[in-house]
């Protein structure tokens, strides 16, 4: 069975997706994007993002994918993800277990 594709904003995206989303990319997003032509002929980046039953990508430009990190608490002035969300989010996983 093939994967859904999404294409969506990251501010649509569910909590849960995000978390994961910051997990993937510690270190920001801008130098992780991709581009490609929407089905309107536009040239649009996004940041890809695979979980085991969605491919997604997540609309933003280079300068959104800056802000977003500038903006997010769980990030360091540095642009790194902190120890402490990542062991936060270790910690979750193993409540579900």
């Amino acid at each position: 069975m093939e994967k859904k594709r999404i294409v969506k904003d990251y501010d649509k995206l569910p909590e849960e997706v995000i978390n994961q989303v910051k997990l993937e990319y510690p270190y920001g997003f801008a130098e992780n994007l991709v581009s490609f032509v929407n089905a309107k002929g536009e040239k649009v980046s996004a940041l890809p993002f695979d979980t085991d039953d969605v491919y997604y990508l997540i609309r933003m430009t280079k300068q959104e994918a800056v802000q977003l990190i500038e903006d997010d608490d769980d990030y360091d002035e540095f642009g790194k993800l902190s120890e402490e969300f990542i062991e936060d989010q270790e910690e979750d996983e193993g409540d579900e277990d």
